[in-house]
């Protein structure tokens, strides 16, 4: 073929494609239906089921509506967990408001920093592009919710409920995104005015005043204090007053998070495994814990999920949830969708070429609770809670493959004690540094 698409090539085409009959057939299917539907294997919803040999019990199915807070409310719900062993309850809620609110407050003082950091970096450089295109984003890491709870510890939903811009984020998002895109302009203004440090940190003091506003105005003011009323599982009532997040967090929940080490698989040859990582100017809490995790085999993963949950523990992760996925049904599956034969092409990207090509990264954060072994103790399915609330899947929960989990499975976090002493000490060697634009990188 020449460099032009002539008139010659398209005729050709066409003519090629007409005489297949299993390509008329395709088109009539795709045009009236769409490609998914046309290409959906009912056979898969036959052979994957709602059982588990390994299943934990939980409280009712959460629901993030039209907020990218994924990541947050799967590890409230592997948090809530606690609370609900505690105090002998049938289900409980962590207020996802509360920690939105400073983790927003959070992410913009981050921001301000990662401005005032890089004054001398031209304005179109790819690191200022890139600081500038999501300052306020939603998704987040493990990590980043670790920083959060220490600093601020959580309350009982009841403490700060939902709102509508909680619920619905992109209003408020937006336009403090606005803001803080006019707050990186005048910073970086200033300074080229001649600005000295001690005017600038006045000025980014007032940005910050601005911000906390608005997020008051958005999702309330967070308590200080708060009562906790619950009744249990024996219908007796439990009263306790005059809380703090921090009294409530210590009593009730009581995870030292620092126990808990991200695990990712990323087979890319620029990461070798068995190796720790972590991202240039990612992270909210300016003074928390940096987002670090350490890149390993996926059967790594997989070994430490099925031991933490053979002891009762859920187990937060981070996906690609919307390759070779369902919704209605909640299934994820690798032969979910025959779009080769419905193409006739092949889709033949691995796991590290989707990464390396933009085809793949990490989009949502749900939880593990429970896993399905074999009869030689192998995993071929496993039970993922939602917080897409109950409509989709079997009441909010999902059935993920482990095929699946091999290619579209990036993170997990553990407690340390599923973890060897070779693991635990490539996490803790001195990271290497990815760049802010790296895939693993990605918010959940």
């Amino acid at each position: 073929m020449s460099v032009f698409v002539t008139q010659e090539d398209l005729s050709a085409f066409e003519a090629r494609f007409m005489a297949d009959r299993a390509n008329r057939v395709a088109m009539d299917a795709v045009v009236n239906n769409g490609v998914l539907k046309s290409a959906k294997n009912a056979e898969a919803f036959r052979t994957t089921t709602h059982q588990f040999s390994v299943s934990i019990k939980q409280g009712e199915i959460t629901n993030q509506k039209q907020s990218g807070r994924c990541w947050m409310f799967a590890a409230l719900n592997c948090l809530r967990f606690q609370v609900m062993q505690k105090l002998n309850l049938e289900t409980f809620e962590l207020s996802q408001c509360y920690t939105l609110f400073y983790d927003k407050l959070e992410k913009a003082n981050y921001f301000l920093e990662s401005i005032l950091e890089t004054l001398e970096e031209p304005a179109d450089s790819r690191l200022i592009a890139h600081l500038l295109m999501a300052p306020l984003n939603d998704g987040g890491q493990w990590d980043m919710l670790c920083s959060i709870v220490d600093k601020y510890g959580l309350v009982p939903k009841s403490a700060m409920p939902e709102t509508v811009s909680s619920s619905a984020t992109r209003e408020m998002t937006s336009c403090m995104t606005e803001k803080l895109r006019e707050f990186a302009c005048v910073l970086r203004r200033m300074h080229t005015e001649g600005k000295t440090e001690a005017q600038l940190r006045e000025a980014k003091a007032a940005m910050m005043e601005t911000v906390y506003d608005m997020l008051c105005t958005c999702l309330g003011v967070p308590p200080k204090t708060f009562d906790l009323e619950v009744r249990d599982k024996d219908n007796q009532f439990i009263r306790e007053t005059g809380l703090t997040p921090k009294t409530f967090y210590e009593k009730y929940i009581g995870i030292d998070l620092n126990q808990y080490v991200s695990l990712i698989n990323a087979p890319t040859e620029d990461k070798p495994y068995y190796r720790s990582y972590t991202v240039k100017f990612l992270g909210n809490v300016k003074e928390g814990r940096p987002v670090r995790y350490v890149n390993l085999p996926v059967e790594e993963l997989k070994a430490a999920a099925i031991a933490q949950l053979k002891d009762g523990e859920p187990v937060w992760f981070g996906c690609d949830v919307g390759k070779s996925s369902e919704r209605e049904l909640g299934l994820m599956d690798l032969n979910l969708y025959h779009t080769d034969a419905l193409f006739n092409t092949t889709f033949g990207m691995n796991k590290a070429e989707r990464l390396t090509y933009g085809q793949s990264l990490m989009t949502h954060a749900m939880v593990f609770q429970g896993v399905n072994l074999d009869e030689n103790g192998k995993p071929n399915r496993w039970r993922v809670e939602n917080s897409w609330g109950k409509e989709p899947g079997k009441d909010g929960y999902y059935v993920m493959t482990d095929d699946w989990f091999s290619e579209y499975t990036y993170q997990i976090v553990v407690n340390r004690k599923y973890l060897s002493e070779e693991i635990l000490k490539a996490y803790e060697s001195d990271p290497i540094e990815l760049e802010p634009w790296d895939p693993m990188g990605s918010l959940a």
